[in-house]
């Protein structure tokens, strides 16, 4: 039997409506969780809500409610979103669940008794929407990273739990696990707070401030901090210390977080599960923030998100989609409908979705639906190394699942699908259908079709389950069945000849963009138009600029340059080139690794800053902010722009 498979997200707090990023964390989760289930693990999928609190206090009186009324409403708005998401879930937890209350004080207790945990006053800043002390250095021009609001300074006895204690066995076990925390960035920047001493964790509040939480086990006067109580979900929904579920899951532990929450993950965590004598979780997995006008979504600066006006608008699978295809794991993102749109309509609309249809319409046009019994010698000829890049295909989508490479997961099947598209325009069935004499030719190549859907269909599963089901369908098989087990897909030939395909279904139907009235002519521009066309030039002016495809492969800022960044670029040359962009004010450095766009590979070099740079990058700019222009598709580096 395969080794099980635990994944679990962060208990969602519940002082605001579920947003994008809360959409994007499960929907990864559900992507990782059905992807092991392709290769028949056993599988649990933890999530839940955080409910205790002073934030929590003050949203429930802010809308004259309790806070038990409180957390029941808000809990059930996420408890009712997955499923609209297609996500499914085995457990959703809630830290005022009795069950998890029980575990919370008996942890608790532990740590005390082996005096891991001691009576103190403290006098330091607290910031009351993070709830939680700061120390100068983790403050930001001494504000809140978060909030952006300067600490109150707050004198109390509290109880603190002996962090310090740890540190070094917490730096030595990560350099000696090097991928508990993942992307690499993400454990350099834990080890990188590990540089400086660690502070003891405050783990209590006096009842005198807050009463909402869990009473301390030890003393009836204080309530525990609320990441002490929220970190231990994990462990409480596995029925903790003695449940089946514990001793299977646990030592297999996999989180999904957002990086404002690495520190409690990174740190707190495993220290608080070696105190109290526990394996620690087996990855840290962490992504990063989904940008909305160059901002971190918050409820404070109003550019939320909801999932569900999305979802409703474009669809579950394309909403879906969209969110693992346009973030690479453990990088910002920045979120635009105009993107949504355009990935909708090409890479769904046109290259799945035309495909899809295009082969099934021949089925039924050529051979009345019927999958088609194929002759072994005409196949050899004409197969043209579909099953092998088949294989391929799937040997790069496991290896981008397995380390929550999913963009790439969904690249390496997009190219795939662009290889079926290649392989109709070879073969030209439409010829071979006009020739008697070339029937069995026809034959293998509409089955070869059909098996490279089936292919897609499976792996796309974890992404657009639904979709995958519908093309199954399709392709005459029941969906019910496992199709989308890996072996299955590797598997070549598994559709059984003289099956009677259904009718074909459009897949994604393309998103028409509301069309605004066509500009003036060339010759006949706008007075507005600032700034203005520049005058006419000829084919042969245009023929002497070499724009060419670029990927960058790293990206750093440039000091003392307000406005530059540094790039390394991949050309498709021996070595790597470097450009100097004017893009600091629009886009962080390491959102733009893995990019491709458009340079102008023959302009002279120039020195800027002190950096030489050889080309430059085609951007469009306003007066509050630049885009650089990107592709809709990957192509290899080199290519030229013509």
């Amino acid at each position: 039997m395969s080794t099980p498979f635990y994944i679990t997200t962060p208990i969602y707090y519940v002082n605001a409506r579920p947003h994008l990023g809360h959409a994007y964390t499960t929907v990864c989760a559900d992507v990782i969780n059905r992807y092991h289930q392709m290769i028949t693990k056993e599988t649990y999928f933890l999530t839940g809500t955080d409910e205790h609190g002073d934030k929590i206090l003050r949203a429930a009186h802010k809308e004259g409610l309790t806070p038990r009324a409180y957390v029941d409403k808000i809990s059930n708005l996420f408890r009712q979103l997955w499923p609209q998401l297609n996500i499914v879930n085995d457990d959703f937890i809630r830290t005022t669940d009795s069950k998890h209350i029980a575990v919370v004080k008996s942890v608790l207790q532990k740590i005390y008794d082996q005096e891991d945990i001691y009576f103190s006053e403290y006098e330091g800043k607290y910031c009351f929407g993070c709830e939680r002390f700061y120390t100068d250095r983790e403050l930001v021009d001494g504000k809140c990273p978060d909030h952006e609001v300067e600490p109150e300074i707050i004198k109390e006895s509290n109880y603190f739990f002996k962090m310090s204690k740890y540190q070094q066995w917490l730096i030595d076990y990560i350099n000696d696990n090097p991928d508990l925390i993942r992307p690499e960035r993400y454990r350099n920047e834990v080890l990188a707070f590990l540089r400086e001493p660690l502070d003891d964790l405050c783990i209590s509040r006096p009842k005198s401030r807050i009463k909402w939480g869990i009473t301390l086990p030890f003393d009836k006067d204080y309530v525990t901090y609320v990441w002490f109580d929220a970190l231990i979900n994990y462990i409480s929904a596995l029925d903790y210390p003695d449940g089946e579920k514990f001793k299977k899951y646990w030592p297999v532990a996999q989180h999904v977080v957002a990086k404002d929450i690495l520190k409690p993950h990174g740190i707190f965590w495993p220290i608080m599960l070696k105190a109290a004598g526990l394996p620690i979780y087996r990855h840290l997995n962490v992504h990063g923030y989904w940008n909305v006008d160059q901002s971190k979504m918050s409820k404070t600066l109003g550019n939320v998100i909801e999932p569900l006006q999305l979802k409703n608008i474009y669809g579950l699978d394309a909403f879906r989609y969209f969110l693992i295809r346009d973030m690479v794991f453990g990088l910002d993102s920045n979120f635009n409908e105009a993107a949504l749109v355009q990935r909708t309509n090409t890479d769904l609309a046109n290259d799945l979705g035309n495909l899809f249809s295009r082969v099934v319409t021949m089925v039924h046009k050529y051979f009345k639906g019927v999958v088609p019994v194929i002759n072994p010698t005409i196949e050899q000829e004409l197969a043209l190394g579909l099953s092998e890049k088949a294989a391929h295909t799937v040997a790069t989508y496991q290896h981008a699942m397995a380390n929550f490479a999913f963009n790439k997961a969904m690249v390496a099947t997009w190219e795939f699908i662009n290889q079926l598209n290649k392989y109709i325009d070879v073969t030209a069935p439409w010829s071979l259908a006009k020739n008697k004499a070339s029937r069995p030719q026809l034959e293998v190549v509409l089955y070869n079709l059909l098996e490279g859907l089936r292919v897609i269909a499976g792996l796309i599963y974890p992404v657009m389950p639904d979709t995958a089901a519908i093309m199954i369908h399709h392709l005459g098989l029941d969906a019910k069945e496992s199709f989308y087990k890996i072996e299955r897909i590797k598997a070549w030939k598994t559709l059984t000849p003289g099956i009677q395909l259904p009718k074909t279904k459009t897949l994604f139907p393309r998103i028409e963009i509301e069309k605004k009235e066509p500009n003036a002519t060339m010759n006949d521009q706008p007075d507005s138009l600032d700034p203005p066309i520049k005058s006419e030039i000829s084919i042969d002016n245009f023929g002497d600029i070499d724009l060419r495809i670029a990927t960058i492969i790293k990206a750093e800022a440039i000091a003392r340059a307000k406005k530059l960044l540094k790039l390394e670029v991949d050309l498709g040359e021996a070595a790597p080139r470097t450009l100097v962009a004017g893009i600091a004010e629009s886009y962080q450095p390491e959102s733009l690794v893995g990019k491709q766009v458009v340079v102008v590979a023959n302009l002279k070099p120039a020195k800027l800053m002190g950096v030489r740079s050889q080309g430059m990058v085609l951007a469009a700019s306003t007066d509050n902010e630049t885009v650089i222009l990107s592709l809709n598709k990957p192509m290899p580096p080199g290519t030229p722009v013509r």
